[in-house]
């Protein structure tokens, strides 16, 4: 299988299938293909007619949309368990990745992500607040009603996590408060080796977008 990705510093689409399929051990090859340069949207639509990444090509067969690659893995490699074995935790796990996947846009639009940000408070609107107050209430019931059994939402990480983990870099980011079983599970994501690799790769990174820098002119990383 290869992964086609963007920028590993701001593309959070790209980066959910990719850490999904490195904590659950699954083979791939990465290849990158830097946002916003010239020419680049013509390469990206040599794989998808959708002209976006992230990419999943599996022989002749190929997946874009992070949620529906998500899904794809999960069908193809049962023993991976990106989805949860309980039949209520499984429609849970289900219904909160599709809420990320359609949701949450003052966040999404307000705080792009960027791994090299220098982690600050960044004081937001009450659109965006409102956004991190329901993402904070969906992880600590997701935390108390179903992860007993390990760190992440459901237990093990499983696709939901691979969902919410660019929105763990976000809330880092740019300093948005939540509660403490929160801020443990985006201590937990944190330290995950792919998480650890994903970043040190962003910070190597050469490639500025501009609107996805708060502090302009002030980068860091460059």
């Amino acid at each position: 299988m290869k992964l086609i990705i963007g920028n590993k510093n701001y593309s959070s689409w790209s980066m959910r299938p990719w850490i999904a399929m490195k904590v659950a051990g699954l083979p791939f090859d990465e290849e990158l293909l830097p946002l916003h340069e010239p020419g680049s949207r013509e390469r990206v639509l040599t794989y998808s007619p959708a002209g976006k990444v992230p990419v999943l090509i599996d022989g002749d067969i190929a997946v874009w949309e992070s949620l529906a690659i998500l899904e794809y893995l999960a069908e193809k490699f049962p023993q991976a368990g990106l989805w949860p074995s309980d039949t209520r935790a499984r429609s849970h796990a289900r219904v909160v990745s599709n809420e990320m996947h359609g949701g949450f846009m003052p966040l999404r639009r307000a705080c792009a992500m960027n791994m090299w940000l220098p982690p600050k408070h960044r004081p937001q609107s009450d659109e965006v607040m409102d956004n991190v107050k329901r993402i904070d209430a969906l992880w600590t019931d997701c935390r108390t009603r179903y992860g007993k059994g390990g760190d992440f939402l459901f237990g093990a990480f499983g696709a939901a996590d691979a969902m919410y983990a660019p929105v763990a870099s976000r809330l880092h980011s740019y300093g948005l408060p939540v509660g403490e079983i929160s801020q443990a599970y985006m201590k937990a994501m944190m330290a995950l080796p792919a998480w650890q690799e994903w970043l040190a790769a962003a910070l190597k990174e050469p490639w500025v977008m501009q609107h996805n820098e708060p502090d302009w002119p002030l980068v860091r990383g460059v």
